[in-house]
C-alpha cells in the first residue's frame, strides 16, 4: 500500500466540508474539523509567489495559513521553511492486509460496530477532545463507515471510527477512557474494526498517528502494521 493511496483514503474517510481548487492548490474548508481538513496541498510544482495565492484563499475562509507536506513535496517544504513556516505534527502512516488484524479474537461483546454512533460514543469522543466539528466530519463521509464501541469491566471503555475508500479501510478517532487503559481495549477495537472492514469489502487496513504518540505507534507496530509513509504540516504563527 503506497502513501499516495493513504493520502486519498484520508481525504475520503475524513473529508473536508469543501474542497476548492485555487491555482495549483487544493484548499480545504474545515468547519472546525481539525487541521487535516483545514490544510492546503499542492497539486503540482509551485513557486514562492503561489504560496501567497494559497494564503489569500485561506484568509478568505478565516483559516490559519496551514500546509500539508506529503512525500514528494520536498521543494514546497523548503519554500515554506524559507518563508518562516515551522513544522507541526509529523504523522506516520501505518497499513497492513486486513487479515493481519482479523486474527485478533476479542471476547464476545468486548467491542462491536454500530452506525450511527450511540450517544455514549459521542460522549466519550467529546470528553477526549473530539468535539462536534470532528464528529461532523465522520457524519459527512460517504461510503461504508461505522463506529466501534468497546466495553471493559462492564463499562463503555473505548471508541473509534472506521471508513472505507476503494478497498482500503482507515481507522480514526481511537480513544480509550483513561481508567480503562492498558487492559487490551485498543486491541479489541482494532480486531472488531478489521472484521467489520473485511465484511464490507476492504482488503487493506490503515491508520495515521502522530509521530510523538509513542504508545499508539507501539500498538500499531505490535499488531503487525507497517509504517509505509508520513506527512507533516507547516504553519506560520500569526502576528
Amino acid at each position: 500500500m503506497t502513501p499516495q493511496i493513504l493520502y486519498q483514503t484520508t481525504d475520503a474517510t475524513w473529508p473536508a466540508a469543501e474542497y476548492l481548487t485555487v491555482g495549483n492548490w487544493t484548499i480545504r474548508r474545515g468547519d472546525g474539523g481539525g487541521q487535516r481538513v483545514s490544510s492546503a496541498t499542492a497539486n503540482g510544482p509551485v513557486t514562492s509567489e503561489d504560496i501567497s495565492v494559497a494564503e489569500q484563499a485561506q484568509d478568505a475562509l478565516g483559516q490559519p495559513h496551514l500546509f500539508m507536506i506529503r512525500q514528494g513535496d520536498e521543494a514546497l517544504d523548503a519554500l515554506l521553511e524559507a518563508k518562516g513556516y515551522r513544522i507541526k505534527d509529523p504523522v506516520n502512516q501505518y497499513a497492513c492486509p486486513v487479515e493481519t488484524l482479523t486474527k485478533i479474537a476479542p471476547e464476545r461483546l468486548a467491542a462491536f460496530a454500530v452506525w450511527p454512533p450511540l450517544a455514549i460514543i459521542n460522549e466519550i469522543w467529546t470528553e477526549q477532545g473530539i468535539g462536534a466539528g470532528r464528529q461532523a466530519v465522520m457524519a459527512r463521509a460517504r461510503g461504508p463507515k461505522t463506529a466501534i464501541l468497546a466495553r471493559q469491566n462492564d463499562r463503555a471503555a473505548g471508541v473509534a471510527y472506521v471508513a472505507i475508500h476503494g478497498t482500503t479501510a482507515m481507522l480514526h478517532a481511537l480513544e480509550v477512557v483513561p481508567e480503562q487503559r492498558r487492559q487490551g481495549v485498543a486491541v479489541n477495537i482494532m480486531g472488531v474494526a478489521a472484521k467489520w472492514a473485511q465484511d464490507n469489502g476492504a482488503t487493506g487496513f490503515s491508520v495515521i498517528c502522530l509521530r510523538d504518540n509513542l504508545p499508539a505507534n507501539r500498538l500499531y507496530a505490535s499488531l503487525g502494521m507497517e509504517n509505509v509513509g508520513y506527512y507533516h504540516y507547516r504553519i506560520k504563527d500569526q502576528k
